[in-house]
């Protein structure tokens, strides 16, 4: 077998691994959808700037199809003991040793920068997760997936929740941007950051301590590909203080236009118990109904220990997707 570093400029390697999660979808995430293709290589190849990356293809033999592929990233601040590890197989060429040679050579390059621990994903009850057991993955922080069918919510759900957050929000008001923070509010959403530390996480995994300039140039780097993602930022400020206190996020990507992904929803500490959370989501639907309207569907994923969160997402609609995420631990010298 054959592993080799994929150099972000290999079309033809990069969509023989889009053409192994094509075939991986149906079968292990068959109420999923397909990440296409432009995404699929930002996140492959870059991991979309949360910290350094690499990936790997696995082939038979130089010049053949690709046959599996693997993510492998190296945090460079927090989690410096940890390199994460995202294997994936062809479905016919499951058993045949592809994904654990793939996971042998995480293990090797992990031991190489100095890790001791590899950390994943995976959907449970899969073959993935099968592989994780039969390696001996401790399995850690379980997600569940939900998914809100925005064009199946019953008539005036959406104003009325919003209703009823807007009252409850009394003295904050609404912020809303395209791409990437307006420079005004760097500090805000870096304190918003460090208020999501305190939301469930596996256990050993260290959050990032944020700051205005991490802001600009670490939070703000999915913003560089804007013509493969769209984020759209509400937030609500604190009309006494002038303080930004809660955010949400989302992502649209123009070659799948009917899904929507779910990024970060936050509320700073001091200003819970106001429904902004639901607040700013709320808000967040009325401004995509206008400015995407081809979005079906949006997907996010929590913590199940999120009760908080689980509960906001229940209020909009958004029902259970199964299969659950869920996070694997292994010890790099325990690989094999």
């Amino acid at each position: 077998m054959l592993i080799t570093r994929i150099d972000p400029a290999d079309d033809e390697t990069l969509r023989g691994c889009h053409r192994v999660a094509a075939a991986v979808q149906p079968v292990d995430d068959p109420r999923g959808f397909l990440e296409s293709y432009g995404p699929f290589v930002v996140g492959l190849t870059t991991a979309w700037g949360d910290h350094p990356a690499e990936a790997w293809a696995a082939r038979d033999e130089p010049g053949g199809e690709v046959t599996g592929y693997c993510q492998i990233g190296l945090p460079d601040r927090e989690n410096l003991d940890t390199a994460f590890a995202f294997p994936t197989v062809h479905p016919e060429r499951r058993g045949q040793g592809v994904g654990r040679e793939l996971l042998r050579h995480a293990a090797a390059r992990a031991a190489a920068e100095g890790r001791t621990v590899l950390r994943g994903t995976g959907l449970a009850g899969t073959a993935g997760d099968a592989f994780a057991a039969r390696v001996g993955a401790k399995v850690g922080l379980v997600s569940v997936r939900r998914a809100v069918h925005l064009r199946g919510l019953p008539d005036g759900l959406v104003a009325r929740q919003r209703a009823a957050a807007t009252s409850a929000a009394a003295g904050y008001s609404l912020v809303t941007w395209v791409g990437a923070t307006p420079p005004e509010h760097w500090a805000g959403v870096a304190g918003v950051l460090n208020a999501f530390a305190d939301a469930p996480a596996p256990e050993g995994f260290e959050r990032e301590a944020w700051d205005a300039s991490l802001v600009r140039d670490r939070f703000d780097r999915t913003t560089t590909w804007a013509d493969i993602a769209r984020r759209y930022t509400v937030g609500a400020v604190h009309a006494q203080t002038g303080e930004l206190t809660a955010l949400t996020e989302l992502f649209v990507v123009p070659e799948a236009p009917a899904w929507a992904i779910q990024g970060l929803t936050a509320v700073t500490r001091a200003h819970r118990g106001h429904r902004l959370g639901l607040l700013v989501k709320c808000a967040m639907l009325d401004w995509l109904a206008a400015a995407e309207p081809g979005v079906e569907h949006i997907l996010t994923d929590n913590a199940d220990s999120n009760q908080y969160m689980i509960a906001v997402n229940e209020l909009l609609g958004f029902e259970v997707l199964a299969p659950a995420s869920q996070w694997y631990e292994l010890s790099v010298a325990e690989v094999r």
